[in-house]
């Protein structure tokens, strides 16, 4: 693992901010953040360790709750009334994600409000060395069927090279496929589009890069950002904050050992 910290944490924190990376997912343990509106690339969730947290769409509906799923490209805002909260990232398809909002005891739209596993998630949460990988399974539960390989093919090919200019039409035809056949298959297996899985690969690169001492501008234009206020307003649409704010929280950032692409 590799780990970096750029600030000391407040004093009002009782846990150390830490953001675990790996393969395709991100967990966030920490203090709460102050999130504006944004929409993720991927299916997120988000546990309010020590309290409720509110929930609002686009539209300002809100809800009060202690876990959430929410679907990629869905516009939303949180607002934390406890300290600590978890946010996690996982692209685990469009089938499983549905499958993993139509669990919960609410499904709104793209909103999947009270998840069933909200008991095991608070106790995984509260610990004093969460696992971030147990987090994870117990958010998603088991996998129940592979990503397609010509999907898997493809994601493998933009994790590896973020910062390329990698086209669809580039990879529809590296798997045998048409580039709107591609288009669709990718949507329905990784659950999301592809313009924006290869956002997220990109943002995961930049993450990785800062863990291992880079800074955010070198690693943003490594990763295919064509500027640095082009890395800092995509990051602060995907995440609703900015990055240095983030790491200013004096967040701690793990790789963890990769695993295979889905």
């Amino acid at each position: 693992m590799s780990g970096m910290r750029d600030a000391a944490l407040p004093e009002t924190c009782c846990t150390e901010p830490t953001l675990w990376l790996w393969a395709g997912k991100a967990v966030y343990v920490g203090p709460s953040l102050n999130i504006d509106y944004h929409s993720g690339s991927i299916l997120c969730f988000a546990v309010g360790v020590d309290a409720p947290f509110t929930l609002r769409d686009e539209h300002g509906e809100q809800w009060s709750v202690r876990s959430a799923a929410v679907a990629p490209r869905t516009v939303h805002r949180l607002e934390a009334h406890g300290e600590r909260m978890v946010f996690a990232y996982s692209d685990p398809g469009v089938s499983r994600s549905d499958r993993i909002l139509d669990a919960a005891s609410t499904r709104t739209g793209g909103f999947g409000l009270r998840l069933p596993s909200e008991s095991a998630l608070l106790e995984l949460a509260a610990a004093g060395s969460p696992d971030p990988r147990a987090l994870v399974e117990t958010l998603c539960g088991p996998e129940p069927r592979q990503v397609d390989e010509r999907i898997r093919a493809a994601v493998r090919i933009v994790r590896e090279k973020p910062g390329a200019v990698v086209a669809a039409a580039d990879l529809a035809a590296a798997v045998n496929l048409s580039t709107s056949r591609f288009l669709h298959l990718f949507s329905a297996e990784a659950g999301t589009s592809f313009r924006r899985y290869r956002l997220w690969a990109r943002m995961l690169h930049v993450g990785e890069a800062v863990a291992r001492g880079s800074d955010l501008t070198t690693a943003s234009v490594e990763a295919g950002f064509s500027s640095p206020s082009h890395f800092s307003d995509s990051f602060h649409s995907m995440f609703g904050l900015s990055a240095a704010a983030l790491l200013a929280m004096g967040t701690r950032i793990e790789i963890l050992d990769s695993e295979p692409a889905p």
